[in-house]
């Protein structure tokens, strides 16, 4: 018998990692824990990981944690919230492993704790955090390699992705997509701004793999492309994708930077536009995938992806 539990489950890398697991591991329990589990039952659970986590699991039976669960949207949530719920659910989080004795946890951190800079950083780079969340990251993985180092035998795996996407993502490249087909998107400043990202396929599929690494106490890996992609290339193949053909002007920074203030008004209205999100879309996440991709190769390119997810959407959008 074989046992997973994926805290943070119900969202939507949760989503993709209990679908592959349920297909590649058939016969294990699959336990999914989320705060936003409406229907409970023997594999479904709703806990607030910022508590002491209660689950009536017995110990001894073999089990990988997949710890997932965070608040991640930035800016967009009071501070405080980043630390109480991602350094203290990392804690809560462990002290779950030890009570069932699990001797393997994964950990999805983020590249958020390298802090905002166009300089390339390997998983050797120097984390320099300059936000709240890219803070609360960092010092979440020091709590998960703290339970790591107190007993032998235990296993640790902490993956920084970039932008994860891919069917049910709902977040920048569904976005962007949208933007595309609307023709409302222009380049924010400049067009060779690098992003880091990865399909959530591939995503799951090497957490999987990185779990099983029988003789690895610890891994760190950046979880993206070996070499970011620009803006204008992602762009480019996303509306090669789509069959959409349009020029795609640029903003000049000035003029962004200039009404910042004012889109900060349109936020507080509730149109989505926020001063400090603009700004980010002007620096790079130029993350290097190098380590990843020697390791663990991945199964798809930026193209092969965009493809693939066209298709699971029957060809008619990427959401």
């Amino acid at each position: 018998m074989f046992r997973f539990v994926i805290f943070g489950g119900a969202g939507f890398i949760g989503r993709h990692l209990c679908k592959f697991l349920a297909e590649k591991h058939p016969g294990a329990e699959v336990h999914v824990v989320d705060l936003a589990i409406k229907n409970p039952d023997s594999l479904h659970h709703c806990v607030d990981i910022r508590s002491p986590i209660n689950l009536d699991l017995p110990r001894g039976i073999p089990t990988v944690i997949y710890n997932l669960a965070a608040i991640h949207k930035t800016p967009g949530h009071p501070t405080q919230d980043y630390f109480e719920t991602n350094m203290r659910g990392a804690e809560n989080v462990c002290t779950f492993a030890e009570g069932i004795d699990a001797q393997t946890i994964v950990f999805t951190s983020s590249i958020a704790p390298y802090g905002a800079s166009e300089d390339l950083k390997t998983e050797d780079f120097l984390p320099m955090p300059n936000t709240p969340y890219g803070i609360s990251k960092l010092v979440a993985e020091q709590i998960h390699r703290t339970w790591q180092a107190r007993a032998l035998g235990r296993r640790l795996t902490i993956l920084r992705p970039g932008i994860v996407f891919g069917q049910g993502e709902g977040g920048n490249y569904t976005r962007l997509a949208k933007a595309l087909r609307k023709g409302f998107f222009a380049y924010a400043g400049r067009r060779d701004t690098l992003k880091a990202g990865i399909y959530v396929k591939d995503l799951v599929r090497v957490m999987d793999l990185m779990s099983q690494a029988q003789n690895c106490p610890f891994q760190l890996y950046n979880c993206c492309f070996p070499k970011a992609p620009t803006i204008e290339k992602i762009v480019e193949t996303m509306m090669q994708v789509m069959g959409v053909r349009r020029f795609v002007p640029r903003i000049p920074a000035r003029i962004l930077k200039a009404g910042a203030k004012a889109l900060g008004v349109l936020d507080s209205v509730g149109i989505g536009f926020h001063p400090e999100r603009v700004t980010k879309l002007m620096i790079s996440t130029n993350i290097s995938g190098e380590k990843l991709q020697r390791d663990y190769p991945l199964q798809f390119d930026l193209k092969t992806a965009l493809e693939d997810w066209w298709k699971d959407c029957g060809g008619k959008g990427l959401e």
